[in-house]
This record gives structure tokens, C-alpha cells and sequence, in this order.
């Protein structure tokens, strides 16, 4: 048998073929395996139903993944897109679409929106359809596109339907607004989207380099600014009000307080808020509300914000855009948390 590849074509495509498979199997088969074998899906990971990989399509297939990632790195800045830093059995998923393709992971390469990996746990499912309808109307400076296609235009609503609340001044026709089957799969998916809880001596731990330390907006810096007979609790939850409300509230309440017509209750003078009691504000802010059809319901912050962290909430709302009302103490939030055993 000739072995010269210049003249027996047969050799030279057999030889290419098995070093292109020999080579796979090396580089992307066993390393697969090995990641797969090692890392299964985490012990509190939900089922994945029917409705949420449809909307993983419908993500992937929109373009989703081109702005947003899905990955928390091990790093400080990385807080806000999660308790903790992605470990390999967040991307195991609990099953295959098939025996040939297992389910894939849409971590995304480039963070031109906000990281996804915890959205299930940040916003409601009416946020999320309003967003999706009309970006601008609950963050007027983003760049994401509309997706109106993912919505009908109805004069009255039919059994079963789902009507967005979008103040007029939104609407591109008369009539209410529907969400189609696609956008339902999308949002399913989007609230599936939580982080899952692991023990704290096997999760790992974010990095803080020394810069980050003395960043002012850092929630580990608490300079003692405004009167030094102040007490120093108050300086601090004053200090980290306007981030947190950044972070946790602006989408739906707006930065103005004014909330969206429709969709998100003003808490510029809001009775609740002005109320000289702290104590149903807290227990919203903690547990969550839903109102029914009258506004957007609102997801608890009690499971992944401090008793400090809520009280600079509360005391922040209370005394801005005109507010006038008597600051909550730490020892109340603890107190109203106390009375709600499922945080």
C-alpha cells in the first residue's frame, strides 16, 4: 500500500478524516464528558417545564443573547448581577433536548444590557412585558429594541387573556394589549432565572480588590459625613439609600417616584409611604404585593436584602421627591421580618 498522499486520494481524505474525529474526541467529546460526569445539576435546581425551553428558543432566536450575558463572575462589580459568583452546576441544567443535544447554556459574551442569570429574582413578570413591549417606558435611556411583534393589539380582551397595562402615550393603537404565546414562553423563561441556593462553605466567595474598597457608591464604604453628632447608624442608611433604590426600585418606580400610569404606583405621595408608621411599607418591600389588575405586582426584596439594606429603602423614599415622613430604625424592619417565617 502506497502511502504517498500526492497520489492516492483515498489515503489522503481517510487520513484527514480520522485525525479531524481522533482530534474532536481529544479536544471537545472527553472534555465534555468530563465536565458533565463532574458537574450535575445543583440539588434545589427546578425542573425545567415545556414552556420554559420553549422560551429559551424564542430567547436565543430574538437575539437575546447578543446583549446579555448569563454568567456572574467571581469579581465585586458582579454583586449586582447576583448573590454569589456562577458555579458549573448552575449551566448543567437538569436535562438534555435530546440524546444527541444537551441543554444549552446561554451564558453570552458581551454585557451591552444587564446581566440575566437572577431576573427571575429581580423583576415581576408584568415588568418584564411592559419592558419587552416598550424598553423606554420603565428605563427611558436604554438602547434595548421594542418587540412589539410579541404582542396583539385586541379592542376588548378575550377569556384567558393577559392585558399589559401601557399608559396611552405608549400604545400604537387603540384598543388593549396582549401578550402572544412567544412572549408568554419568553417571560416564563426569564422568571426562571434564579440563582440557585448552595451551602455557604461550598459557595464561592466574591474578590474586592483594594480600589473597590474606597469606591464612595460601594456599600463597604461608610464615610461619617453630615453632622459628627448624628448617629452613625442614620449616616449610614442615608449613605446607602440612593444606590439601593438605584438598583432594586428606579425600573418600576421611576427616578422621579412617579411610578408608570398604569403599571407601577407612584410613591411620591403615597399615603403608604407618608404614613407615620414605616411598618406596611416594610412588609411590602419585604413580601411583595399584588394588587390584581390595578397595578404591576410587586416581587419581595426580603430574601436578598439586609434589615440595613431595606430600612435605607424605606428611609429614602420616605424623605424624597417632596416626602416628609419619620425614618425606620433597623430594629423595626428585624421586627416586621420576624413576623414573616418564610424569610
Amino acid at each position: 500500500m502506497s502511502f504517498d498522499f500526492h497520489t492516492n486520494h483515498k489515503l489522503l481524505l481517510i487520513s484527514i478524516a480520522t485525525g479531524f474525529l481522533t482530534l474532536s474526541i481529544i479536544i471537545a467529546v472527553l472534555p465534555a464528558r468530563f465536565v458533565q460526569d463532574n458537574n450535575p445539576p445543583l440539588p434545589n435546581a427546578e425542573h425545567r417545564s415545556p414552556e420554559i425551553i420553549q422560551g429559551q428558543k424564542v430567547f436565543i432566536s430574538e437575539g437575546c443573547v447578543g446583549c446579555h450575558t448569563q454568567q456572574v463572575r467571581n469579581i465585586a462589580i458582579d454583586k449586582t448581577w447576583g448573590e454569589r459568583p456562577s458555579v458549573p452546576g448552575d449551566f448543567a441544567k437538569n436535562g438534555r433536548i435530546d440524546f444527541w443535544r444537551s441543554t444549552p447554556s446561554v451564558l453570552g459574551t458581551e454585557r451591552t444590557g444587564p446581566d440575566l442569570t437572577n431576573i427571575g429574582a429581580r423583576q415581576g413578570s408584568d415588568w418584564q412585558f411592559i419592558h419587552l413591549y416598550n424598553p423606554r417606558m420603565v428605563v427611558p435611556e436604554s438602547i434595548m429594541p421594542a418587540y412589539p411583534w410579541l404582542f396583539l393589539h385586541k379592542e376588548k380582551a378575550g377569556p384567558g387573556d393577559k392585558v399589559i397595562n401601557v399608559p396611552a402615550d405608549f400604545q400604537r393603537k387603540k384598543g388593549v394589549i396582549v401578550p402572544t404565546q412567544r412572549a408568554e414562553y419568553l417571560v416564563a423563561y426569564l422568571n426562571s432565572l434564579k440563582q440557585v441556593e448552595i451551602p455557604a462553605s461550598s459557595a464561592p466567595e466574591f474578590i474586592e480588590y483594594e480600589w473597590m474598597k474606597k469606591e464612595p457608591n460601594s456599600d463597604a464604604t461608610l464615610l461619617p459625613v453630615g453632622n459628627a453628632d448624628e448617629p452613625k447608624e442614620e449616616v449610614i442608611l442615608d449613605l446607602q439609600g440612593p444606590r439601593l433604590y438605584r438598583m432594586h426600585c428606579q425600573a418600576c418606580h421611576q427616578a422621579n417616584g412617579e411610578g408608570l400610569p398604569k403599571a407601577f404606583p407612584p410613591l411620591k405621595g403615597s399615603s403608604i409611604v407618608l404614613s407615620d408608621s414605616p411598618v406596611e411599607m416594610i412588609r411590602i418591600i419585604l413580601n411583595g404585593i399584588d394588587r390584581d389588575n390595578e397595578f404591576g405586582a410587586m416581587p419581595g426584596l426580603g430574601v436578598r436584602l439586609s434589615d440595613e439594606q431595606i430600612a435605607a429603602i424605606v428611609n429614602y423614599e420616605r424623605n424624597n421627591w417632596g416626602n416628609k415622613a419619620p425614618k425606620a430604625s433597623i430594629e423595626e424592619v428585624s421586627k416586621v421580618r420576624k413576623e414573616t417565617p418564610e424569610l
